[in-house]
């Protein structure tokens, strides 16, 4: 029988203390061996190599725990058990995200938890975390020692103007609670610890969610060109934007950058699936335009303005893209975006003939799987007798390329 116990700084319950007392192994973190009275019988064992540990914990005489922290269950040690056949007792404690956000007295049924600590996300683990913090108003961050510390995180989190918090050593004698500024940044992060991120604006839900984190699937999409603010009808049409977004794959953990945004329609539909989304746009009153509509629905959409490349070089320590839009710019943008980037899926809306194949070229030739379609729409329009017409609207060409190994989040 293995029992594995969450550690959160207080009192072990009855449970926990009664396995505790007849077991003959004690596996642990350090700081969790010395936080608890292990039996002297009792062999412990360090937690510094998850697999040779979990053996030495079926090979014991008799019955073996395991000490995690907070809930073994949320995050935690109780999925590797159970991947590899183990049936165990679980006795949990609080988590250390619900620890952290009573600690700055926020409700968290409405933030998004992300894991960096690569299980499921590989290389991209800290990526994907970064840019499901930075697509919702709460989020919280379980960080890894040495491949996902705090830094990764905090300097875009502050520039996005969120109120980011590093909760270390949750109920320990030297827990700490610290707001954190631009100065205090850079600095070393005891494990270990979890980063808050709150939008001061959105502290409290205006509503009390349903489910907890993201919102989930919006309850329509490919929205007509009148719910969005635009300019002189520059805003790519329901039908074209309905094509793109099943093959840019919004979702939460994925970046993916509009470029040549115009209205913002693409990036804000793609931030209402819960991607974090980025629009490039060179005109200054299409910037604000964009950042009405983001604010119109509610979702948040990181605005930069200028041209691509060269305003990409401001996405230090932000993730790169995932997907890319192609809505508008030039071929030369375009392709300086796409080979410097890469992302996993680009898709790219064109009226004009003539770059058709200049764009089905630059996809090919740098490894991408491609293909496309014209779309032609005419929508149902009423005439003045009552009978109905169709309005034909200006054919598009979509295309879109997949790299086929894993150059970004799948």
């Amino acid at each position: 029988m293995i029992t594995v116990i969450g550690i959160d700084g207080g009192p072990l319950p009855e449970e926990a203390a009664a396995a505790l007392a007849e077991a003959s192994c004690v596996v642990g973190a350090r700081r969790h061996l010395d936080a608890v009275p292990v039996p002297d019988r009792a062999r412990p064992v360090p937690l510094t190599s998850l697999v040779p540990a979990l053996e030495e914990a079926r090979a014991a005489v008799g019955s073996a725990v395991i000490l995690a922290s907070g809930d073994p269950g949320f995050f935690g040690i109780v999925r590797a058990l159970r991947e590899q056949g183990d049936q165990p007792r679980v006795v949990p404690a609080v988590s250390s995200v619900a620890t952290a956000f009573a600690r700055i007295g926020l409700a968290w049924d409405d933030a998004v938890v992300a894991s960096a600590h690569g299980r499921g996300g590989g290389d991209r683990s800290a990526g994907r975390a970064l840019a499901a913090a930075l697509a919702h108003p709460k989020a919280a961050v379980l960080t890894a020692p040495g491949t996902a510390e705090p830094a990764e995180f905090l300097p875009a989190l502050l520039d996005a103007g969120r109120d980011v918090y590093v909760a270390q050593r949750l109920g320990s004698a030297d827990e700490e609670v610290t707001r954190v500024t631009p100065e205090s940044a850079e600095r070393d992060w005891p494990h270990p610890n979890v980063v808050l991120a709150v939008d001061p604006r959105h502290a409290v839900a205006s509503a009390p969610p349903w489910t907890p984190g993201h919102r989930l699937a919006p309850d329509g999409w490919a929205l007509e060109d009148a719910e969005f603010e635009h300019r002189d009808s520059m805003i790519t049409k329901p039908e074209v934007r309905a094509c793109a977004l099943a093959h840019l794959a919004p979702r939460p953990g994925t970046t993916v950058w509009d470029v040549g945004a115009g209205s913002g329609s693409v990036a804000v539909e793609c931030a209402r699936f819960g991607a974090h989304a980025v629009a490039f746009e060179r005109n200054p009153q299409d910037c604000e335009r964009i950042r009405r509509n983001a604010a119109a629905f509610d979702v948040y959409v990181t605005v930069r303005e200028g041209a691509v490349p060269g305003t990409a070089d401001a996405q230090r320590g932000h993730p790169p893209p995932d997907a890319l839009f192609l809505g508008g710019g030039d071929d030369a943008a375009a392709a300086a975006t796409v080979r410097r980037w890469r992302p996993h899926r680009v898709v790219a809306a064109l009226a004009s003939v003539d770059r058709v194949g200049t764009m089905y070229h630059l996809l090919t030739e740098t490894g991408y799987e491609t293909s496309g379609t014209q779309l032609q729409a005419s929508r149902l329009s009423p005439l003045p007798n009552g009978s109905l017409r169709f309005d034909a609207a200006n054919p598009v060409t979509l295309l879109w390329g997949v790299l086929p190994e894993a150059g970004g989040t799948q």
